[in-house]
């Protein structure tokens, strides 16, 4: 079986219609790591496609806020504005699906998503140190989160963990091949807003059937998604990062 895992989308409909021109339907089922919106200017139009088109699903920590489950207070000033204005915007039946997604883990044919960790759905994984706080408490061989916008892996073995790399340069896959004998937290990176300095749409596609992960990215129509959050009234600064990729 082949998935498409999909992360952090943040209501940029031209990402997710990159990726999923690029991935050229390349895949059996569609899985997301949460964070259908926020930031981003096409909420609906996001949340509509995530509800025809995704097999399995977390929540993210901005599905919460914009879904009236989270206390905007621990939001930042733009990300709260962010929010405000989604839950302004969107469709009754949009934000009820929101409220309504699972908290995560998910456990699919063997593997598993979550947004931000398999203990703490808001928890931050970033360092080899904070998978090994983790890596105990796996349960599946292959973990499949998000929450950072930062495209990477943990090879988490009894011997240690060690980060692999997500896509570099100006390559766009870059294949994991998992070994039997360790445990995987990937991060497929984020569609919609990436943070690591490549302000390419990230996705990956799961190979369970041979055990291969391609990380991948994929090239967007960055300024209309900036042009859409403008003429939206959102916070200048949420466009100005699409192209810089932080």
């Amino acid at each position: 079986m082949r998935y498409l895992i999909l992360s952090d989308i943040h209501a940029n409909w031209e990402a997710l219609q990159a990726v999923l021109a690029r991935a050229q339907s390349n895949y059996d089922r569609i899985v997301c790591c949460g964070d259908v919106v926020g930031y981003g200017a096409n909420p609906d139009a996001v949340t509509e496609w995530v509800r025809d088109n995704v097999t399995y699903i977390v929540r993210g920590n901005h599905d919460k806020a914009c879904a009236g489950l989270e206390d905007l207070e621990w939001f930042n000033a733009i990300a709260r504005t962010s929010a405000q204005w989604t839950q302004e915007i969107m469709k009754p039946d949009n934000i009820g699906y929101l409220r309504d997604l699972a908290k995560g883990p998910e456990r699919i044919d063997g593997f598993q998503i979550v947004h931000g960790s398999p203990l703490d759905e808001d928890e931050y994984v970033v360092s080899e140190q904070d998978a090994a706080q983790v890596a105990p408490y796996l349960d599946s061989s292959v973990s499949f989160f998000g929450h950072t916008h930062l495209q990477c892996g943990f090879l988490c073995h009894r011997n240690g963990v060690k980060r692999l790399r997500g896509v570099e340069g100006d390559s766009d896959t870059e294949v994991l091949e998992l070994e039997a004998e360790a445990n995987y937290l990937i991060n497929p990176g984020s569609v919609g807003q990436p943070r690591d300095g490549d302000r390419r749409a990230a996705y990956a596609i799961y190979h369970s059937d041979v055990g291969l992960v391609t990380l991948c990215r994929a090239e967007y129509d960055v300024p209309s998604a900036q042009r859409k959050i403008l003429e939206a009234g959102l916070p200048e600064l949420l466009a100005l990062r699409l192209d810089a990729g932080i």
